[in-house]
């Protein structure tokens, strides 16, 4: 039996450029599924595109920004006019550094359109394909859905709404076969992470990077091939009885540490 094969699946994913969402991308069309992967950077699109071809993989991919509902429509439903699409990703999302205080309108307005509306957009454009015949959603959230992180206020409130969007759509689309959950990683050591220590502690890099790893109890950062193995089996077959389920890789994070 070959389990968590998605040979002739298609994935929509966005932020698929890089970090966790290239990642799942790349694992996904490994797996055998067609992705076609949403991105705003057309230069990551056309790396990650040439990277999967070299491997054998199947990828498409488009420009988009996730933020504008317009768009995300008119991506999806061009894609839907070929494909049947069976699974979502939305993975697309940024991040703020700061607490109340240290967050303006300005910060709040650029997470929720990215991070919650983002989402939004997606699943609006691909549920009422997914009708038709059912599907997979995976949305990426965060440990900070759950649990309290100091200086991430904008952040945290970001992923608690999209812990909440998943649970109303998969109680809204049972009865559609549609499955809906999210993940919850803890710190994944993506060129992210390698950036912002670069920006934020020049010269104590390597420090930081042992002390950023060492919050998570298991003692390192989580690894985005490991997120996406687990995003593979939640999109699989072998995952049909799951939905409605957030799902920590967190190294311990919120169990061990509150």
């Amino acid at each position: 039996m070959d389990k968590f094969s998605l040979k002739g699946k298609t994935a929509i994913i966005t932020g698929a450029g890089s970090g966790i969402g290239k990642a799942i991308t790349l694992t996904f069309a490994q797996s055998g599924a067609h992705v076609h992967a949403l991105e705003l950077n057309k230069d990551l699109i056309t790396t990650l595109v040439h990277e999967a071809q070299s491997n054998g993989g199947k990828i498409d991919g488009h420009t988009c920004d996730v933020s504008d509902q317009k768009q995300v429509k008119q991506v999806v439903d061009k894609i839907a006019k070929n494909h049947r699409i069976d699974v979502l990703i939305n993975n697309a999302g940024i991040a703020h550094v700061g607490n109340l205080e240290a967050t303006s309108e300005e910060d709040i307005d650029r997470i929720y359109d990215v991070n919650v509306k983002g989402v939004y957009n997606g699943m609006l454009a691909c549920v009422p394909h997914m009708k038709k015949h059912g599907g997979a959603i995976l949305n990426l959230a965060s440990v900070a859905s759950s649990v309290g992180i100091a200086d991430r206020f904008a952040y945290s409130m970001s992923k608690g709404a999209v812990l909440t969007m998943t649970l109303s759509v998969a109680k809204d689309y049972l009865d559609y076969g549609i499955r809906c959950n999210c993940i919850s990683p803890g710190r994944v050591h993506t060129p992210f992470v390698d950036g912002f220590i670069a920006k934020n502690y020049p010269g104590k890099e390597a420090e930081m990077f042992e002390k950023l790893s060492a919050t998570q109890p298991i003692g390192r950062m989580g690894k985005p091939e490991e997120i996406a193995d687990l995003a593979l089996f939640l999109c699989s077959e072998q995952a049909s009885f799951i939905t409605g389920t957030d799902y920590p890789i967190d190294g311990g994070f919120i169990k061990l540490n509150t």
